[in-house]
């Protein structure tokens, strides 16, 4: 069995996955703002899901620039202009808590989320570089494992400094404190040792690249299938907190307490799952995740009023699907590097991560649903994006098999 991180990588491994924290800690603290700005502003789910539009939004709009930048330039660039992003939108909160504006918030939420874009296009195909390319996911398995643990500072952060005292001030202060924290961060990154990456000569212009990446079925369908999958994701956590506060009778900050521990399976099933990949192929791991995650968000539609069954349903969601992302990105750009193009994997995950966009649609439909019928009800959407997640691993399953018949 070949290590999944060589010696000579480790210094820049490390130094990359500690950004995968970063960027999991602003997606956590921003699902909680649902629940924070429904109190606020009395606003319906369908007005509080404008929040993850902007923000998984932003996510697609900046994902091609940024692997076009870096193409440019370097990986040490993107991570600068990430973290830079990052923090400017981090500190706006502040401005837009003296407006007292919705708006202003959403373009803060915006900007901050265009930072985390840039990291994650740039982060996720250079974790995947650093070593043979047999290993490549379990390697970013590895970092994605780190990336929960960003999540749940973000929880604990917005349980203690935001839901424990609702109000737009505890809001911004918490966002404007990061701000200054990630202006810290900037510091440490231009003045640190950062290892050397830049991308290769591109083969051809950018619409030979993509032309060739959608004539590639396995990485058309893992795009798709990446789209479902984030859509699951946030749509399960948004309205994770606001389940468990009717189903348990309890206010914000008790309830965080259970998405805390959602978080804590995820993060801790990740390193389970990565462990499992040394004998258990990551697609057969991926089709049974998808069943089992399918079948506890339709526990969650359909089993209203089941106090602690419903909640344990809703952690059970967390624990199945946390190989999901890392896993349909590496074998989608597998796909890719092992071809006759490799260098087209560079957009090809600008791609993937643009494919996040399902989490600014996704939780609107959800959440438009949810006002139409009930929160509850409205899980039936994860299921069926799940179910999407068990179409694409059955179809690389088949495709494996044909190829090592041959």
């Amino acid at each position: 069995m070949s290590k999944a991180i060589e010696k000579k990588y480790i210094l820049p491994f490390i130094l990359v996955t500690s950004l995968f924290l970063l960027w999991g800690l602003a997606n956590n603290m921003t699902d909680t703002l649902l629940a924070a700005f429904k109190r606020i502003m009395d606003m319906t789910d369908t007005q509080t899901s404008l929040i993850l539009s902007a923000f998984y939004g932003s996510y697609f709009c900046f994902a091609i620039p940024a692997a076009l930048f870096i193409r440019k330039y370097s990986y040490r660039a993107g991570v600068i202009l990430g973290l830079v992003l990052y923090a400017i939108g981090a500190l706006l909160f502040y401005p837009a808590a003296q407006a007292a504006s919705y708006g202003f918030y959403l373009i803060a939420i915006y900007i901050m989320a265009g930072g985390c874009s840039v990291l994650e296009t740039t982060a996720n195909p250079y974790i995947m570089s650093m070593g043979i390319p047999e290993t490549a996911t379990r390697r970013l398995n590895i970092a994605q494992s780190f990336n929960p643990v960003g999540s749940i500072a973000g929880i604990l952060a917005s349980k203690y400094l935001i839901l424990d005292n609702i109000s737009l001030y505890s809001v911004s202060k918490t966002y404007t404190a990061l701000g200054c924290l990630l202006l810290l961060i900037i510091i440490m990154m231009l003045f640190a040792k950062m290892p050397q990456g830049r991308d290769a000569e591109a083969n051809g212009s950018l619409k030979a690249t993509l032309s060739r990446l959608i004539h590639n079925k396995r990485y058309v369908y893992g795009v798709v299938a990446q789209f479902f999958y984030v859509g699951a994701q946030v749509g399960v956590w948004s309205y994770t907190i606001r389940i468990v506060m009717q189903e348990m009778n309890v206010l914000e900050a008790q309830a965080s307490d259970i998405f805390l521990i959602s978080m804590v399976a995820f993060c801790m099933s990740r390193f389970f799952y990565t462990w499992l990949m040394k004998w258990v192929k990551p697609t057969k791991l991926l089709a049974v995740s998808g069943v089992l995650s399918m079948a506890c968000s339709v526990v969650v539609a359909c089993l209203e009023g089941n106090g602690i069954l419903m909640v344990v349903a809703l952690v059970l969601i967390s624990l199945f699907m946390s190989l999901m992302f890392p896993t349909i990105y590496g074998t989608a750009l597998e796909s890719i590097t092992a071809g006759s193009y490799p260098d087209d994997s560079k957009i090809a995950a600008s791609i993937l991560i643009m494919s996040i966009l399902g989490g600014a649609l996704i939780p609107s439909l959800q959440g438009l649903l949810s006002d139409a019928t009930s929160i509850y009800v409205s899980y039936l959407v994860p299921a069926f994006c799940f179910a999407v997640v068990l179409c694409y691993a059955i179809s690389v399953i088949r495709d494996e098999k044909i190829l090592s018949k041959n």
